[in-house]
């Protein structure tokens, strides 16, 4: 055999070997890349956390972030989403910094920063990842009822508690600042889908 053959057979060879490692996972990852819509861009904001720390929407850069929407009075519906993040935020342990959580309050008058903190402590958020949110009412009337399109009309409730009409459903926001859909808390594979989505978007740098 001559030498050309030779090296004819170890070139064919190694394309043999390198071709599958580089073809199979594109087709892979192209096979699993969900659809994500793309409602648009979020304004820029200014807004305060539950550490009395401003916070803008600069902090939303870089990594996805599930939201979500509460009052800390709230008896209803807010305990339950609360803990769907706390398990979210479980879930994506091992994604570190990569996935992001954010609650807004509806009812930011009287959730101020030191309620938010008791209430984030409550339900054992890490202060590195999941973030509260709140501010001047007309600011978080502005963004929430706005782009974020969330109700948070008080529809008048009993003594103290107020009846906050807002949705149950979670939002995903990309790191480029874009609103990616909401997904309904109240629906498990609406969830699964949320946690694959975030996963994915913190896997291709949105």
């Amino acid at each position: 055999m001559t030498g050309k053959r030779i090296l004819g057979w170890m070139v064919g060879i190694l394309a043999l070997a390198i071709i599958p490692g580089v073809v199979l996972p594109t087709l892979v990852c192209k096979r699993d890349a969900p659809y994500i819509e793309d409602w648009g861009k979020l304004p820029a904001f200014t807004l305060v956390d539950e550490r009395g720390q401003p916070f803008t929407e600069d902090a939303l850069k870089g990594h996805p972030t599930i939201v979500s929407f509460l009052f800390t009075r709230c008896d209803t519906i807010c305990p339950v989403t609360t803990a769907k993040m706390q398990m979210l935020q479980e879930k994506t342990f091992d994604a570190g910094d990569r996935i992001k959580l954010l609650s807004f309050s509806v009812d930011p008058t009287y959730d101020t920063p030191a309620v938010l903190d008791a209430y984030a402590q409550k339900y054992k958020a890490d202060p590195t990842r999941w973030r509260f949110v709140t501010g001047p009412k007309d600011k978080m009337k502005a963004l929430i009822e706005g782009p974020l399109m969330t109700s948070m009309t008080d529809e008048g409730g009993r003594g103290s508690i107020p009846n906050i009409a807002h949705g149950g459903y979670f939002m995903l926001i990309d790191g480029e600042l874009h609103l990616r859909g909401s997904y309904d808390s109240n629906d498990i594979t609406a969830l699964d889908k949320l946690e694959r989505d975030a996963r994915y978007l913190s896997r291709v740098g949105h």
